[in-house]
């Protein structure tokens, strides 16, 4: 039997192998996903046991996940529930380890193992990066002089004596005060700590000012350490009750829902509909499938469904149901990643280039699409960027950088009118294809530009540009931005390439200021 590799994802993520009854042969992780999953079926294995796995797989289902640490964790998940047969060798693998706080009125921070642990506290995690873990506990006890003894007696410890324990031991401190500092690494260890970044960055700035370079060092790793957090396991969380969280995608007159299953915190399956679109969607999907399913404890969804829906779920479930619309937090975060899950499933480059054309009103789908970006710190370092995409996908060999040289500080417009112009002068002088769209990342300020540039050169390539703000698209000639959902996949695509062209911008700014620092 001959297996459809096309529909694979190039993301990170996990996939399992089943066999023709549908049970799970095998799941593993990948950074990428079609280049994993094609690597079994390009040659014979050296491994017997690996040939007669893949000589009984006949489906292949695939979750994407936002990074290669949520994978992983992933992974360790699906294996612990269903013990496939050919994953041998991680069916005893232990759980990744955890930062705690425990619950005692002078909570202590310290490592945790196990969710059921003897020690009863709040779990932050899991961590799969021992180092990382390390260097986060490690800056917490530094910043907030959190205990970390078993049992606190009535002297003085060693880390009291360096200023690096708030010391409740010796009555250094009152409950109140020292649970303001435990409140603080709670929202440290939640990923709420975009605050404190800014402070910090601020401070190592006034550092490399003043040419205290180990200093602003420091403060660069302990920044690092922070940003590090969001590669939290989002999918595993710790919580007792179930939790279903749905999301949906609607083209044309069709409506595409993924199911996502958390059962005790851990993300375990996922189910996908295809289905007419009709007034009330959502309500009539919940209604049946529910009629024949077990509601979980709480429902996480996109848009706040009617009233009676609520009770409706109660009834069946015969306990309390909550239903939650989160707009931030990791629940959102969840919300998200179903998304995702939906456009690789069903979203696939062409057909949202296809989508994309249509919205232009494009004669073909644009099947290569260049992207310019303009970075500057506060007005200085001003530096360009150019990503390519190939039938929606990023086509690193054809990414170009521009150092800025003729236009002034903060011009962004005067900016974008030199890269277009560099960028197309050249392959025109060199006999080079042209692209089949121009994206600008700006409003119609930056559009006009990158516009009068193209006149000329007498290139009539169709040029839009992306305004951040309201994610809007703009065409030349019009006031007024296009009419174009902002999560349709036409305009996902438009801002999927957007953001890697100013990733590319920011990443090349920073090597820049890091050699200047340097010399």
């Amino acid at each position: 039997m001959t297996i459809d590799l096309s529909t694979i994802p190039e993301e990170p993520g996990c996939y399992q192998f089943k066999d023709e009854s549908g049970n799970i042969l095998y799941v593993g992780k990948a950074k990428n996903l079609k280049k994993r999953v094609s690597s079994y079926f390009q040659k014979k294995s050296i491994a017997p046991r690996t040939d007669i796995l893949v000589s009984l797989i006949r489906d292949i289902d695939t979750i994407v996940t936002s990074s290669e640490v949520e994978a992983l964790i992933l992974e360790n998940n699906l294996i612990k529930k269903y013990q496939p047969k050919y994953n041998i060798d991680l069916k005893d693998a232990k759980s990744y380890a955890f930062i705690q706080l425990t619950d005692e009125p002078f909570p202590r921070i310290g490592i945790a193992r196990e969710r059921n642990g003897k020690i009863k506290g709040t779990l932050y995690g899991p961590f799969v990066s021992a180092a990382e873990r390390d260097q986060i506990l490690k800056f917490i006890k530094q910043t907030f002089h959190l205990r970390t003894c078993k049992k606190i007696t009535k002297r003085a410890c060693l880390r009291s004596h360096l200023g690096t324990c708030a010391a409740p031991c010796i009555g250094k401190i009152s409950e109140p005060e020292y649970q303001y500092l435990v409140k603080s690494a709670d929202l440290l260890l939640r990923g709420k700590n975009q605050d404190l970044i800014s402070s910090l960055k601020e401070e190592m700035q006034n550092f490399s000012d003043s040419e205290e370079f180990e200093k602003a060092l420091v403060l660069r790793n302990r920044i690092q350490a922070i940003e590090n957090l969001s590669e939290r396991q989002y999918v595993q969380r710790q919580k007792k009750a179930d939790e279903h969280i749905i999301n949906y995608i609607i083209s044309g007159d069709m409506v595409y829902l993924i199911l996502f299953h958390v059962e005790r915190g851990s993300l375990t399956s996922k189910e996908e509909f295809v289905f007419q679109e009709t007034e009330d969607f959502l309500d009539e999907f919940i209604l049946q499938y529910y009629a024949t399913n077990k509601p979980p404890n709480e429902l996480i969804l996109p848009i706040q469904p009617e009233q009676g829906i609520q009770e409706y779920l109660m009834h069946i479930r015969g306990t309390n149901v909550t239903i939650t619309v989160p707009k931030q937090g990791e629940k959102k975060h969840l919300i998200d990643l179903a998304y995702k899950n939906l456009e690789v499933s069903f979203f696939t480059g062409k057909m949202r280039l296809s989508e994309l054309g249509e919205a232009l009103h494009m004669d073909n789908p644009p099947e290569v699409i260049e992207c310019f970006d303009i970075s500057h710190l506060r007005g200085t370092g001003t530096v360009g960027s150019m990503v390519s995409f190939r039938d929606g996908k990023p086509d690193k060999r054809n990414y170009r950088r521009y150092k800025i040289k003729t236009a002034g500080p903060s011009d962004d417009y005067a900016a974008i009118s030199e890269v277009v112009k560099r960028r197309y002068s050249r392959l025109l002088s060199e006999n080079h294809p042209m692209p089949d769209l121009i994206l600008i990342d700006g409003g119609p300020g930056q559009l006009k530009s990158a516009k009068t540039v193209l006149d000329e050169l007498n290139l009539s390539i169709p040029v839009i540009s992306l305004a951040k703000r309201e994610e809007e698209i703009y065409v030349p000639g019009r006031h007024l931005p296009l009419s174009v959902q902002k999560k349709s996949p036409a305009s996902l695509l438009v801002q999927e390439i957007r953001d890697e062209a100013h990733r590319f911008a920011i990443t090349y700014q920073r090597k820049l200021r890091q050699k200047q620092m340097k010399e």
